[in-house]
């Protein structure tokens, strides 16, 4: 039986009850893989949500997308584009924007994710791609920051890069779910990316990143057979080997003849013009 997909109150309720599993990806085959193997959240492109058939391979998995604050714009724009994520079958947006645009879209009612610790896009004011928290005073300023998040209407906070002690002693003191990237089990979700458990990355591979798989390799010997392939079709063409007579459509022989009359009389009557 197809199990019924969570709302925002739902999650809500399992805060401290047990671990949900998020995922980030990127492709339709890993949606409907993610839905299989029963995982609750994940971070999608805007473009795969919207596509008619995610729903149909995804149908109970808790759906976020989101745009970056650099990308989206002013708060209103950020609203805008958030009402039409939610028209194309989104659940919940993501927002890396100022607190008075998470105030502003959770005003409307929109599901909110905020994020804290290691944030890419604000990663210059935390001294770059590393973790954040690890002394009592920056520890305690992502405290307060999840708590403001949580005032300002966000329902959950990705929590990415930070002392897991840290973060488990945050999730115990606040209300708002928060979602780990490489912070520890002591919050509501494990969060992590499909290409780095499928070993699909080919470039710097996260300390908090768990491969399962070996996809890279499995990429690269179908590449090898791809190209043994395409070589072995220019071979047959240029010894004649493709096409076999299989591969080809005949004309009866009685239209045939008949053809090939009319073609050289038509020849013919040219000609003598």
């Amino acid at each position: 039986m197809m199990r019924p997909r969570p709302t925002v109150a739902d999650l809500r309720a399992l805060k401290g009850r047990r671990q949900l599993t998020m995922l980030r990806y990127f492709s339709l085959d890993e949606a409907e893989a993610a839905e299989a193997a029963g995982i609750d959240v994940a971070s999608v492109p805007l473009d795969l949500l919207a596509r008619p058939r995610y729903r149909e391979v995804a149908p109970s998995i808790f759906s976020m997308t989101g745009l970056t604050h650099l990308e989206a714009g002013r708060p209103d724009d950020y609203l805008r584009w958030a009402g039409e994520a939610m028209g194309k079958g989104a659940d919940a947006v993501y927002c890396s924007g100022s607190l008075r645009t998470v105030e502003h879209l959770a005003r409307e009612h929109i599901p909110v994710v905020g994020h804290v610790g290691l944030v890419p896009s604000r990663a210059t004011w935390t001294g770059g791609f590393r973790a954040v928290g690890k002394t009592a005073e920056t520890a305690l300023r992502l405290y307060e920051e999840v708590k403001a998040y949580e005032s300002a209407g966000a329902f959950a906070v990705e929590i990415e890069v930070v002392p897991a002690e840290v973060a488990s002693a945050i999730s115990d003191r606040v209300g708002i779910l928060l979602w780990s990237m490489g912070s520890g089990p002591g919050c509501d979700a494990q969060y992590l990316f499909a290409e780095d458990i499928l070993g699909a990355n080919r470039g710097h591979v996260p300390r908090h990143a768990k491969v399962y798989r070996d996809f890279a390799a499995e990429f690269d010997r179908l590449q090898q057979e791809r190209v043994a392939a395409f070589r072995e079709f220019v071979t047959d063409v240029e010894s004649g080997a493709y096409p076999e007579n299989r591969h080809l459509v005949r004309m009866p022989p009685a239209e045939l003849d008949a053809f090939l009359s009319g073609l050289d009389g038509r020849a013919a009557g040219r000609a003598a013009e």
